[in-house]
Order: structure tokens, then sequence, then C-alpha cells
């Protein structure tokens, strides 16, 4: 068995490309991004910020972009061409663009036609609707309430206050916070609610914010008082104790390189703790504050053998053993982590991850049927799913769904590395993250 690693080259970070995007789309002036995702959904992104105003032209492997002179603009942004037809912001499966994009839309001018493939349609945005209404916008649904398709037409932020849950999700605060300095004046985010999910995705809003020179406090309450606290040092957020006040400042043109993704490094990294040779990773942050880091530690935990280098991350065969972790702050990484339990010698348990049965599928179910297949038995119980290994059969040949959700796809591609062959019904599904992702793989299983 060779020991020479296998080098993977990560892609650049899906999350930071449209956060990274959208600020440089809002900034006044010229920006240029390089290593930016080449993806389906940074295309939906980068479609409706130019729907908006912005110029984005690719230029020497960066994108130029020309930001809008004063915010998104919507048809009849005037007010004087009321025949105009509302700007098409079409989100196709990007859940992210649309919760971000819809939001920032309403930061600007005008009305605009936010719509999508069937399964976005059947996603829930009820929650943002609420607080763009409180925050000024008006919705005329064409089909269900609080689902799109749907018209919105803004006047900008024109409310001072608005609350949001991070329950469904936190691109609805992110997309909140994204918006806010457009606004002719100070905007207080107060998140409510019962639970928190995935805070990360957050952080990495207020990094792009910051790096794009937006002004922004973050304030934890003690007692009866609130506090302004270091935003870096916010880790775990508790409802009604945590508010955000954004300043009118927009955001400054900047020049800025995308970091590596550690969402789609994740199926690389524990191919190296499952497969027969070791797997270097390139391009990724150690110290990153994207939330799917923490695909190192689940491994580790398991019983990885995980080195940080100055070359990469380099993960070695080892003997996984099952682990019970919470995930409700890195739920893109549950069909990474459920793929990789079928591996070990003892049961997982996955907790806290109900806000995955509104991603691009049923993530939650999807998990449990296709982990199922391989004589792995699994249950769902409440917001948790347990994986309980069997034996993975050399040889064995398994046709899996993938629901035409990339990151089923991916994690379902781990099997191969017991010997499965394994049959996926549209491994082109990829393409909405990691269209390069067959190429790298190949490396894994070639």
């Amino acid at each position: 068995m060779s020991k020479e690693p296998i080098i993977i080259n990560a892609p650049a970070s899906k999350s930071l490309s449209h956060r990274t995007l959208i600020a440089a789309a809002l900034a006044n002036g010229v920006s240029e991004i390089s290593s930016i995702l080449d993806s389906d959904d940074i295309t939906r992104t980068r479609g409706c910020l130019t729907a908006c105003g912005a110029n984005i032209v690719e230029q020497d492997g960066k994108l130029i972009v020309t930001g809008m002179e004063s915010g998104p603009k919507g048809g009849n942004a005037d007010g004087k061409h009321k025949d105009e037809e509302p700007h098409e912001l079409f989100m196709h499966e990007s859940g992210t663009t649309c919760r971000l994009m819809t939001a920032v839309a309403a930061a600007g001018h005008g009305s605009f036609k936010v719509h999508g493939a069937q399964r976005m349609h059947e996603r829930p945005m009820a929650e943002l609707v609420a607080a763009l209404k409180n925050l000024g916008s008006t919705f005329d649904f064409a089909e269900k309430e609080g689902h799109l398709p749907f018209i919105m037409t803004s006047k900008g932020y024109t409310a001072k206050t608005v609350e949001i849950t991070l329950e469904e999700s936190s691109q609805y605060l992110s997309g909140l916070l994204l918006g806010a300095p457009l606004a002719d004046h100070e905007t207080r985010i107060t998140v409510t609610g019962k639970k928190a999910v995935s805070w990360p995705y957050v952080a990495l809003t207020l990094r792009i914010m910051e790096d794009f020179k937006v002004g922004f406090e973050v304030e934890i309450k003690k007692g009866n008082k609130w506090q302004a606290v270091p935003w870096r040092s916010v880790k775990v957020v508790s409802p009604g104790k945590i508010r955000f006040i954004v300043k009118p400042t927009g955001y400054d043109p900047t020049h800025y390189r995308v970091e590596g993704d550690w969402s789609n490094a994740s199926y690389f990294l524990a191919a190296g703790a499952v497969g027969r040779r070791p797997v270097l990773i390139k391009g990724l942050a150690a110290d990153s504050l994207q939330g799917d880091r923490a695909i190192m530690d689940i491994l580790s935990q398991m019983g990885a053998s995980i080195k940080v280098t100055f070359s990469g991350i380099l993960v070695e065969p080892s003997t996984l053993r099952g682990v019970t972790v919470d995930m409700s702050r890195c739920p893109d990484l549950v069909p990474t982590v459920s793929a990789a339990a079928a591996f070990a010698t003892s049961p997982t348990t996955i907790t806290n991850v109900a806000h995955l049965r509104i991603k691009e599928t049923d993530r939650l179910e999807a998990c449990a049927m296709e982990v199922g297949r391989t004589e792995t038995e699994t249950e769902i119980v409440d917001d948790s799913i347990i994986i309980r290994p069997g034996k993975l059969r050399n040889g064995h040949s398994i046709d899996f769904t993938t629901y035409g959700d990339h990151r089923m796809a991916m994690s379902m591609s781990l099997f191969q590395l017991a010997g499965i062959d394994v049959i996926l019904d549209n491994p082109d599904c990829v393409n909405k993250s990691f269209p390069g992702f067959w190429k790298e793989w190949k490396k894994i299983t070639g």
C-alpha cells in the first residue's frame, strides 16, 4: 500500500463566494475578486446582482465588479415608470441566493419578481418575509403566502428596528445584515425565537462586512443591560440576548481573495480517514471561521489521524469509532458524517439537525434512506439520526438516489472506498457547488 498522500486542491468557499460577491456589488466603486467559486449557485447570485444593477465581468481568471451607485434597483425604482416590469431574481435551487438576495434587494428600491425551481417554491420564507414587511417592503404572492414566487416592492429599509429568528436558517439574519448598511439610518436587528442554528455562517457574513469596511456592533444582553462585545468572541447565540447595530456606512470597494471551502473539502477529509491512502488537502485555512471546519474535529473524535502541516491538512487511514455529536452549527456536514459513520466500529448519533428537513431535499430522511442501502441500520429520532454500522460488502453494487442534492451525491461516493460500486441517479447535481468534484474524486478512487 502506497503511503504517498493523494493531493487535493480545495475549491473556493461557496459561503464566502456568495457574500464577497454581494458586498462587492453593493460597494460604490470597483472591486477585484479572485479565487471565487464557479458553480451553479454562485451563478444565480451573480445573475441576481446584475439584475439589481451591478456590472460583473471576468478578466484574467478574476471577477471585476462595478458596484451599484445607490443600491439595488428594481422595476420603477424612481417611481416614474409605473408600467416597467419587475426586475427578475431567479434563484433556481439556491437557498443561499434566495435568502440573501431577497433581503439585499429589499434594501433597494423598486419591484422584484422573486422565483425559482419548484423545490425552491416549497422551501419556507415566511420568517424573512415578515421581517422585510416590518422594514417596509410589500409582497404579492402568486401561489402560497410566505413562499416563492412573489413580487416584492421596496423603498429601502424604512424602519430602524427588526426582529428575526434563526430557528429555520441563519441566512435570514445574514441577508438582513448585508442589506442594512444601505439604509439611511442605523438598523437594529435582534435575534428572537427558541433556538439559533448555524451561527458560524453569520460570523462569515460579519467577516465580509468588516473586510468591506461596514460599520456595525454586536451587543450581548447581560442582566438588563446591552453590552457591546467583539463579534469574534461570540461562539453561542442565545435568542433574546444578542442584537446587531448596523451603521449606514455602505460598503467600500475591496480587492479580495476567497479562501478554500471546508464544506466541499469534507468529502476528501473523510476519504483520507476511511480509505487506504493518506489525503492532503491544500487551500484550507486551519483557523477559518467557516462552521464546517468542524469536520476536522468530528473526524478526530471518531479516531481519525489529522495533521495540520505547512503543505495542507493531512488525513491518514484510521479505524473510526462512533460518536454522539451536536451538528446544529454545521448541518451541511451531516451527509458526510453519516456516510463516514457507516465505516465505524460502533454507532454514531447526530443531534439537533431538524433544520435539515428544509434543505435542497429533506436531508435528514435522505441520509437515513441512502446510508441504509449499505446494510447500515439508520434511525431518525426527533431531530437526530442514528447510524449503526453493519458490514460494507466489497463488490456490492448499490443504486443511490441523490434527490438532486449535491451534498448527497458527494457523500454517498465515499462508499466506493469500501469497494462498493456506487451508482448515482444524478451525478451532475454536484455542479451546484463543486463542478470540479468528479475530476478531483478520480484522484481518490483511481
